[in-house]
């Protein structure tokens, strides 16, 4: 009996029907934490562009390079993600709308957020999402998704590095030196 789960040729295959060596019930629940993933990287996304947009400062050259940087990581993960999602047979988000009824990351709609709030505020929902991305690594490793958790490894890296260039940036404002 092979591994990978093959498509009956006596059927005509669902359009979306992916063949994957993964149990129907890991690809479910791996799907699940990287669509709840890809919701947090859009809303994580678009509140770094947010920030990019309306930073201001004396700092605000910095911060405002430093922001679209991030950002565009922040997006590039989006296929990758949602790929992903496609590859072991699951389906991915489809609107605006999922996404809203996904995401861990809250919103900010402040008219007015001073700078270091914006780095901080960033930086605690960046930790939040490599917390996010270590639960999703435990569950490929009780469904055996060795791939998906490799590329979440360096999804890992990349948002630790993000927090720390935060956390940096935000002791601008900080004369503390702590």
């Amino acid at each position: 009996m092979a591994k990978v789960r093959a498509l009956d040729p006596s059927k005509t295959a669902s359009s979306l029907d992916t063949p994957t060596d993964l149990k129907p019930d890991g690809v479910a629940a791996v799907s699940k934490a990287l669509n709840a993933l890809l919701a947090d990287t859009f809303a994580l996304y678009l509140k770094t562009k947010n920030f990019h947009w309306h930073v201001s400062g004396p700092h605000f050259r910095d911060y405002h390079l430093l922001l679209d940087e991030q950002a565009d990581q922040i997006f590039s993960t989006t296929d990758d993600i949602a790929e992903r999602v496609r590859k072991i047979g699951g389906t991915t988000l489809r609107s605006i709308g999922q996404i809203a009824s996904l995401q861990r990351v809250v919103d900010n709609n402040a008219e007015f957020v001073p700078p270091v709030e914006m780095l901080r505020e960033l930086m605690n929902d960046n930790k939040a999402f490599t917390a996010n991305l270590r639960k999703a690594h435990e569950l490929c490793d009780k469904h055996d998704d060795v791939a998906t958790a490799s590329l979440i490894e360096n999804w890992i890296d990349a948002t630790e590095r993000r927090t720390w260039f935060l956390f940096e940036a935000s002791r601008a404002g900080d004369n503390s030196g702590h």
